[in-house]
């Protein structure tokens, strides 16, 4: 039925069948025997079709009902009840589209404020800024409290040191006004930036975000440092800080390195052969696991599926990180103790791969594999640096057998009694 929901969709849209072809970059006489159910359809022509008549792919593919009966198993999964009830997901949709639509939309809407809260949240109590901020508020506040106390409290003062007091007050009382406008021009500003950069790590991230962690330029037979110069100088409009400079040229360097190791077209040629298995790729390659997870974190989606990592150095601080659906990272707050990335410190070059799931994501797990090896070569007077890398890939086996439930960070984590945990959690008592 997929041709009919094409057929329905472009009435609809009222585009002509040739204009719809011609995106799609088809015959309109093919299309007509699309739009008839004579051919199957799929891949690149789905796509194309898709966006001329913006539609999500799935609606054409799967149809409308399976698209909520999708999102009323999600937040059947997200709510963590076990109903028989849940179970009719399907003859609910049937009975009751515009209702499965209702619950569909109210679970997207309280996922997008769960990650809300989690940021500010993060924010509020890791931002830096913030926190001296907030530390020259309390101060000017709690001196001039602390002044007039003693003026109100003594009786009898004398002029001189009445004119000091009051000169006081009126010097902290300047520098509360001063501190409290740069807060709140700080917090309205912070609301209204679109990229909401506060680091040069964050400037890095921002720029590999924005070219999706793929560095083309760099994947050349004759790519160079060079390459990472004009890389930067053009920064893609972005105007990076002189420390996210430095940073950025050190991760385009190993970038330049990995893809020199592993050139992109015999490495997707040995992904072909040999499947998302990182150990059988650096077994066949020769590489180590840490750049074979970084390798695959830098392939394109469409041709490798989804992939998250995150690197961490002996501090236990994330010094690189790609999230990935089903696998959130913070970005200021220290992470989850119970990450694979974390339990490989103590054993380095000996590889965990482990089934996880992050709380209050859903039943839905991942597959994490983490090793830790050397960052550089170590010398006399000269310590070991360890760098851990976690490479994060979608479980083939869903949420059947044995997984380790853990947490993004302990700030804003739902798990109770947990032996890991550092710090009290907002989410203890649930939203």
């Amino acid at each position: 039925m997929i041709g009919t929901r094409i057929r329905d969709r472009r009435l609809q849209t009222g585009i002509r069948q040739s204009a719809l072809a011609r995106h799609a970059g088809i015959s309109p006489s093919y299309l007509n025997l699309i739009e008839h159910n004579r051919r199957n359809i799929g891949g690149k022509t789905l796509l194309k079709l898709a966006e001329a008549l913006e539609v999500e792919p799935s609606l054409l593919s799967d149809g409308a009902e399976a698209a909520l009966v999708s999102g009323l198993l999600e937040a059947a999964a997200a709510s963590g009840r076990r109903d028989p009830d849940l179970d009719h997901a399907e003859e609910f949709a049937e009975r009751f589209p515009g209702w499965a639509k209702v619950l569909s939309v109210l679970h997207e809407r309280n996922q997008t404020l769960e990650r809300t809260i989690e940021t500010l949240t993060d924010r509020l109590s890791h931002d830096p800024f913030l926190a001296d901020s907030l530390h020259e508020v309390i101060s000017a506040v709690t001196s001039i409290r602390a002044t007039s106390s003693i003026l109100v409290d003594t009786e009898a003062l004398e002029p001189e040191w009445q004119a000091r007091f009051h000169r006081n007050i009126n010097e902290d009382s300047t520098r509360l006004t001063d501190g409290a406008q740069v807060l709140v021009r700080y917090l309205e500003g912070a609301a209204n930036r679109e990229t909401d950069v506060q680091s040069p790590q964050d400037e890095m991230h921002a720029f590999l975000a924005a070219r999706d962690f793929q560095i083309p330029e760099l994947e050349r037979a004759l790519a160079g440092p060079r390459d990472v110069t004009r890389l930067l100088r053009g920064a893609d409009g972005q105007a990076l800080s002189a420390p996210a400079q430095s940073l950025t040229r050190d991760l385009l360097l190993r970038y330049l390195e990995d893809a020199q190791a592993l050139p992109l077209r015999a490495f997707l040629a040995r992904i072909d052969d040999l499947g998302m298995r990182p150990d059988r790729l650096a077994e066949a390659t020769g590489a180590d696991l840490a750049r074979v997870f970084r390798r695959l974190a830098a392939l394109p989606e469409d041709r490798v599926g989804p992939v998250g990592l995150a690197i961490c150095d002996a501090s236990g601080t994330l010094v690189f990180r790609k999230p990935t659906p089903g696998f959130d990272m913070p970005r200021l707050a220290g992470a989850c103790a119970l990450w694979p990335l974390y339990q490989v410190m103590a054993q380095p070059n000996v590889p965990l791969r482990m089934r996880v799931r992050q709380a209050g994501r859903g039943d839905a797990g991942v597959l994490a594999m983490a090793v830790a090896g050397a960052a550089g070569p170590a010398g006399f007077g000269r310590p070991a640096l360890t760098r851990m890398h976690m490479l994060v890939l979608p479980d083939p086996h869903g949420a059947t057998g044995e997984v380790l439930d853990l947490g993004v960070s302990c700030r804003i984590c739902p798990i109770r009694d947990c032996v890991a945990r550092r710090e009290p959690s907002i989410l203890a008592e649930g939203f």
